[in-house]
């Protein structure tokens, strides 16, 4: 059983994370006032997967072992009770899948993950703080209600940006025509293509400053800051990738589908209306729900697979997005490996199918996506989980950092409108910056 405290008051998570990183390196966040903010603690043995000859000791990895239909559960009712804090990189599905080609590059990782054995957890719609460890480790509750007690120190500024670059539009738009001549070839239906932005600062950034403002500017509800090394991934995804929860339903929840908003209530409702209605999206929506339809089904119990909410839209700060939700039993013979192996990278930000979008995007791209379109989660000892897709994301590394924002290109795309498409959804990461 874990060890479990109650503590009264609102913690102000952002500003102990970033009292003592070093103790506190991730933390969840979600938006409006549901879900949970999840704050991980007391960082032990790191594991990082650097090439594809390293992915058996990935799979070998005690969290990616774990059998969850296999193991009996305890219900706590929290979404964390200690486990692994995990990160992916985009590059890790050309790993899973050879045939794609791995860039050259590996100064980033393909895989990392942290032992996690306790947390400060709050839940949004109740006002609720929670501290949890594994069993036996009750002295860690101690620290973290001390530090909770303690008023932390003022988050950091950010030093002045100096430099803001943005990759040539000619080169996506020419992107979009190749993709285009693929699609009439009948290589494809749909690739994702996206495209970078670069900054510089006049000095080192903190990570925990870079997120708080980006939460104030464009909160989501798979938020995440994460630092492992000299890296940090500062997100605002409103993407799951997939979760498992101690029911063995594996659930999946996928974005197609983006207009910007506007201020004007009125018109705003309209372009809602607008977007939800556009047969472009609705028809490039259902192919991706199918997608994961079929990503499911490769490790999900035969007939359990379902389409529980089809192309809801939801409104964010910057845009609107369609969404749909979809599930499946995974099977009890299969570890947590096998369910992630099933669905990484995300069918929403390669395209379809999944194999021959991820060459093109590579032969396209041409460049490492790193932490973009790849995920960030946690997994707890009985083999739960839950992980993102990191869109709407920074990666930093000391004055430096870098982005990029996508669109879903199909036969009829308009690429100026796609270009345009890219703008709107890296808008909430410029103004973050001070730009925009």
């Amino acid at each position: 059983m874990p060890e479990i405290r109650e503590w009264s008051g609102h913690p102000d998570l952002i500003g102990l994370q970033a009292s003592n990183p070093q103790r506190y390196p991730g933390l969840f966040l979600s938006s409006g006032d549901s879900g949970w903010d999840v704050l991980f603690a007391f960082p032990q043995d790191v594991t990082r997967i650097d090439s594809a000859a390293d992915l058996q000791s990935l799979q070998a990895h005690p969290a990616m072992r774990l059998q969850p239909c296999l193991i009996q559960s305890v219900q706590s009712g929290l979404p964390f009770t200690g486990g692994w804090l995990c990160a992916l990189s985009y590059e890790l599905g050309s790993a899973f899948e050879p045939h794609v080609g791995l860039s050259g590059e590996a100064d980033f990782p393909l895989a990392w993950l942290v032992r996690i054995p306790a947390a400060v957890l709050f839940e949004r719609n109740t006002g609720r703080c929670v501290l949890a460890a594994e069993s036996g480790q009750r002295t860690l509750l101690d620290v973290l209600a001390c530090d909770l007690d303690r008023t932390p120190n003022p988050v950091p500024d950010i030093p002045e940006l100096s430099v803001l670059r943005e990759d040539e539009p000619a080169a996506f738009l020419a992107g979009v025509s190749r993709i285009q001549d693929y699609i009439r070839a009948g290589d494809v239906f749909q690739v994702n293509l996206s495209r970078g932005w670069q900054a510089g600062f006049a000095g080192p950034v903190a990570p925990s400053a870079l997120f708080a403002r980006l939460m104030a500017r464009n909160p989501a509800p798979y938020s995440a800051l994460l630092q492992m090394g000299e890296w940090a991934i500062v997100s605002s995804s409103p993407e799951r990738l997939v979760c498992l929860g101690a029911d063995g339903r594996l659930v999946t929840r996928p974005i197609a589908g983006t207009h910007p908003r506007s201020e004007d209530p009125a018109e705003d409702a309209a372009l809602r209306a607008r977007l939800h209605a556009h047969p472009k999206e609705r028809a490039e929506h259902v192919m991706l729900v199918d997608l994961e339809r079929n990503d499911l089904g490769r490790v999900c119990v035969a007939g359990s697979v379902k389409v529980d909410a089809l192309m809801d839209v939801a409104s964010y700060r910057h845009v609107h997005h369609i969404e749909s939700t979809v599930s499946g039993t995974l099977r009890e013979e299969l570890t947590v490996f096998d369910a992630l192996r099933a669905v990484f990278p995300g069918g929403t930000i390669t395209g379809c199918p999944k194999i021959r979008t991820m060459q093109i995007i590579r032969e396209l791209e041409q460049t490492p996506r790193r932490s973009y379109t790849g995920s960030v989660g946690y997994i707890n000892h009985d083999g739960s989980f839950d992980f993102n897709i990191l869109i709407r994301s920074f990666l930093l590394r000391g004055d430096e950092l870098e982005f990029r924002a996508g669109a879903g290109i199909v036969a009829d795309s308009d690429a100026n409108r796609e270009l345009d498409e890219t703008r709107a959804k890296a808008r909430g990461l410029l103004r973050t910056l001070g730009v925009a």
